[in-house]
């Protein structure tokens, strides 16, 4: 992330100016996982950092594990809020209760809330860092 991405894509270039901006703020903890989302065309990825130790806790893809058969024939809405139930549950049993969202430089809005709502449906306390929002 360090220094200049030459980008030819100017969609790709304003979202990892977001990106780095937002990232400069944020932070994840062992106690605080990063949440970062990762949304393609078809796909939804989504993996709990620790930026302390630089490791992944858990990951979760609407391609990979589990969720692939729960997910077969559904809306990319309904396979987001999945992927979030599934994130939040392998954090829960990693005893982690709270995350901050990284949205990646992506809107808040469409799949990546709904990875955050699952999340959420799973337990998890998901804090904003980039609106200063702290959910109940």
């Amino acid at each position: 992330m360090a220094g200049h991405v030459k980008n030819p894509n100017p969609k790709v270039r304003k979202r990892v100016r977001r990106k780095v901006s937002i990232r400069l703020r944020m932070s994840g903890t062992a106690e605080r996982p990063r949440l970062a989302v990762f949304r393609s065309a078809r796909y939804i990825y989504v993996q709990a950092i620790d930026d302390t130790s630089n490791r992944v806790l858990a990951a979760a893809s609407d391609q990979a594990g589990p969720v692939v058969a729960e997910v077969a024939g559904k809306k990319k809405k309904e396979r987001a809020r999945a992927v979030g139930q599934a994130i939040g549950k392998k954090l829960r049993e990693l005893n982690v209760e709270r995350v901050v969202f990284d949205r990646n430089g992506f809107i808040y809005h469409g799949r990546g809330k709904e990875v955050a709502d699952g999340a959420r449906e799973a337990g998890l306390h998901v804090q904003h860092v980039w609106r200063n929002i702290d959910d109940p």
